[in-house]
């Protein structure tokens, strides 16, 4: 691949990592963030702006990564945004977790000014995106697709063209309800097994030789267990997240009893201070309704 000028805004947990690789590919890369730039980035050959529109003047693709769809609507359009800094012909590309119609009108506005759009949100958390395995679920147009697809490959390795502008969006929501009701079931069973006497260790280490086996038991059930709760993908978030699934729901005539469930298990976590606790953490809840901890003596 040939050297590419890009651009990054929001270097948290997920983004800094993930511009990494891009620096790291031996692009030209302008990076800014609301917050104090990551020390692995300020070391690096990023090169800082000092607002989202100098990365847009600068770069022919932007990334913008940050948590919630005010945030990009800020990035993209508010005082200094990227919009401000666009020309025609430059790709704006949105890998953030926000509201699929938000989405839709963000692309509208961003091809009014000659300029393509792509939803591009990831699954896989911290884990996957230091290691460049993220899941990459994209709505936008084939050819934009296929000029960002050699930059969405320095990230992660399942990559999905969906459908059009918000596809991306909604597939995500669809795999936040998915994640979210695994989190629980693993966590009720293991809460069941230790509570009726049986080593969890033990327990999972058997499951994940069957039919129950997932990565969220081979990943969040280790976390139940050892009580390693640093995140990884923050409960707020995830609420945020369950809020656009319900949210759309309500809006499409569709029922989703059991995510309405999982929302109310992480209201109690983030009511009991854990709003920045990993989601695996989840099973706090359940416990305090058990009165009981995993790995508690029985």
């Amino acid at each position: 691949m040939s050297k590419l000028k890009l651009g990054f805004v929001g270097l948290g947990i997920m983004g800094a990592p993930m511009a990494g690789h891009l620096v790291a590919a031996g692009h030209e890369v302008f990076i800014n963030t609301r917050s104090k730039i990551p020390d692995e980035l300020s070391d690096s050959a990023a090169i800082p702006c000092s607002s989202p529109a100098e990365v847009a003047s600068k770069a022919d693709i932007i990334i913008t990564m940050v948590p919630d769809t005010p945030d990009v609507e800020k990035v993209l359009f508010g005082e200094n945004g990227i919009s401000s800094g666009l020309s025609k012909g430059k790709i704006v590309v949105d890998m953030s977790s926000i509201s699929p119609i938000a989405t839709k009108e963000f692309a509208q506005k961003i091809n009014a000014l000659g300029c393509e759009y792509l939803d591009a949100p990831v699954s896989g958390g911290q884990l996957g995106a230091k290691g460049a395995t993220l899941t990459i679920m994209v709505g936008g147009s084939d050819a934009t697709f296929a000029k960002v697809k050699p930059v969405f490959e320095l990230m992660g390795k399942n990559i999905t063209l969906v459908g059009a502008n918000g596809a991306g969006q909604i597939t995500k929501v669809a795999n936040q309800i998915i994640v979210a009701l695994n989190i629980e079931a693993v966590a009720e069973a293991l809460v069941f097994a230790s509570k009726a006497g049986a080593d969890p260790s033990k327990v999972r280490e058997a499951l994940m030789g069957g039919f129950a086996s997932s990565k969220i038991l081979e990943v969040h059930g280790e976390r139940m267990i050892k009580r390693t709760f640093d995140p990884g993908f923050r409960i707020e978030l995830h609420q945020k997240d369950l809020n656009l699934a319900l949210s759309s729901a309500r809006a499409l005539g569709v029922s989703l009893p059991n995510t309405a469930t999982a929302q109310e298990l992480l209201n109690s976590c983030s009511a009991h201070g854990g709003k920045a606790w990993d989601h695996s953490a989840m099973v706090r809840a359940l416990e305090k309704m058990a009165n009981f901890e995993i790995g508690q003596k029985v």
